[in-house]
């Protein structure tokens, strides 16, 4: 394809130097080989550090830090660390009535059994919300709610 006439062929974009308007001329920062130095950076001297004290050989102390994972609980057992004693546990269960055990309660007093049989959900474990505690400090570590 040839530029019609009249119109004038744009020529290549300016340099990158040319637009940060960065002076070429500028010695560079770093140090330039001779041609008698080879280019792999052997035979160079960095140059030296001026205001800046040597770095000191202090020895590193290490410190190991162990991270727990987040205990899930659910109503089964769980074998832990207890936050309160350190020591390795597997949970005791202690049921309490909850949400859960309370609206079941309410629903069945809706459907007609009002003459006691609406206390049944207190009596049963799976309806009620469950404690996790510790056999050794008997503090609790954890709870799961129904709802």
């Amino acid at each position: 394809m040839s530029a019609p006439s009249g119109v004038p062929v744009p020529s290549a974009p300016p340099s990158y130097e040319e637009t940060t308007g960065i002076n070429v001329s500028y010695p560079h920062p770093y140090p330039v080989p001779e041609p008698a130095q080879k280019p792999d950076g052997k035979g160079m001297n960095p140059p030296p550090y001026v205001g800046q004290p040597a770095p000191a050989n202090n020895p590193v102390t290490v410190q190991t830090v162990y991270v727990q994972q987040p205990v899930v609980f659910y109503d089964r057992p769980v074998q832990m660390c207890c936050p309160s004693c350190n020591q390795m546990i597997v949970t005791r269960l202690s049921y309490e009535s909850g949400a859960l055990t309370w609206l079941s309660c309410g629903g069945l007093c809706l459907l007609g059994c009002i003459a006691g049989c609406c206390l049944l959900p207190f009596c049963i474990d799976a309806l009620k919300d469950v404690d996790h505690i510790c056999p050794n400090c008997s503090a609790i570590v954890g709870s799961y709610k129904r709802l």
